[in-house]
């Protein structure tokens, strides 16, 4: 028995990845006249940390904030969406303990800071 695959479907899937390429490369030009979204990050403990944001129980890397440092990361557009409630945890790097912070409402544009205290 010989199976034979369809072109409409897979004629429908390239139309909508072409569609959704040019849809995307539209919507950026709007995007980019909006303020980035940031978080400074202080660290005052003198473990490197990989911060997350979490969403929906789902947590999503921004980056390393180096121990005894300054690191402003960008939260990503997508995550985003009119006003949001975002929870961000820092994962030292060789250590054992992870702080979360509390969940914050955060909308495109903000700055905000998170401040990680010694030891603990």
């Amino acid at each position: 028995m010989r199976r034979f695959l369809r072109p409409a479907p897979l004629l429908l899937a390239m139309l909508a990845f072409v569609l959704g390429c040019a849809s995307a490369g539209g919507a950026s030009k709007r995007v980019d006249t909006e303020a980035a979204t940031t978080i400074d990050i202080q660290n005052g403990d003198f473990s490197d940390m990989t911060v997350y944001v979490l969403v929906n129980g789902q947590r999503t890397r921004l980056g390393i904030a180096r121990g005894n440092k300054t690191t402003v990361l960008t939260i990503p557009r997508y995550l985003i969406a009119g006003t949001t409630y975002l929870r961000f945890l820092a994962d030292p790097i060789g250590g054992n303990r992870s702080p979360v912070s509390e969940a914050i409402d955060v909308s495109t544009g903000d700055q905000l800071v998170m401040i990680i205290n010694p030891g603990g």
